[in-house]
């Protein structure tokens, strides 16, 4: 809606596994139960999604009418100073919950052993992504982003206050990335250039999907990350590599990608 290719979402993302991490830290050292870690997990990451508030009254509001060139250096800058600032706070060294996810225990699925708190995050996942769905297309707040994305000076001019609009989507889209780094930390390690890898990945997601569809973000997503997991368990070297080849081929095959609309 906002038009602006936001490099800092991986920033966002690492930001909230880091916070998640303390959040846990804390929770565990004051001797709270094991079992419902999950909630300062989850309340952290989207607590500290506020930045995006921030982020977006600070500086993004002065560059929406800006060149694009200008708009991507802006949120590169972001980038590293979200990346830095990581850095002075938690250090250099990967951060981790250690083996608290494992509390939830081991389940077998088609043949294989797979975490219960896996299978948590890919339903919260899902459950996301439906209310995700219904705000866009239930809510009259979903109705002016979807018809500010279309026709922004339209929309103004029926009396929207897109300032507000804009605070509010980018703040929400900030809160959805951070509570996503917190919620996939347990099983990983937060590590501070964990957000430029995202990055590469949110880009094939929407070349893949096509720009500005909700549908081609679902399944664009779905591609790279079935694509990752089956090249891990077969052959790892082709892990990115994989997901490159497809993006190439539908840049070259359907360049507004599998859901992407015509251009206006």
């Amino acid at each position: 809606m906002q038009k602006i290719f936001n490099l800092a979402c991986g920033s966002f993302y690492a930001l909230g596994a880091y916070v998640g991490v303390s959040a846990v830290s804390w929770y565990t050292s004051a001797g709270g139960p094991a079992a419902l870690f999950v909630l300062p997990l989850a309340l952290a990451g989207l607590a500290v999604g506020a930045i995006g508030f921030v982020v977006e009254r600070g500086l993004l509001r002065f560059v929406y009418d800006r060149d694009e060139t200008f708009q991507l250096l802006l949120t590169f800058a972001v980038v590293l100073m979200m990346e830095d600032a990581i850095r002075l706070t938690w250090g250099t060294s990967p951060q981790s919950t250690s083996a608290l996810y494992l509390t939830y225990g081991q389940v077998r699925v088609l043949g294989a052993t797979a975490p219960v708190y896996n299978l948590i995050v890919i339903a919260a996942s899902l459950v996301i992504a439906l209310l995700i769905g219904g705000l866009l297309t239930r809510t009259t707040f979903g109705r002016i982003i979807r018809a500010a994305a279309d026709n922004r000076e339209m929309v103004e001019a029926l009396g929207v206050d897109l300032r507000r609009v804009y605070a509010r989507v980018f703040t929400l889209g900030t809160a959805l990335g951070t509570l996503g780094g917190a919620l996939v930390i347990p099983a990983t390690a937060a590590m501070s250039e964990m957000g430029i890898e995202l990055i590469v990945e949110a880009f094939a997601v929407v070349v893949i999907g096509g720009l500005g569809s909700m549908r081609g973000a679902f399944v664009g997503a779905l591609v790279v990350g079935v694509l990752r997991a089956i090249a891990i368990s077969v052959y790892p070297e082709l892990e990115m590599l994989l997901i490159y080849l497809i993006v190439i081929a539908v840049l070259v095959l359907r360049p507004r990608g599998l859901f992407g609309g015509a251009a206006a």
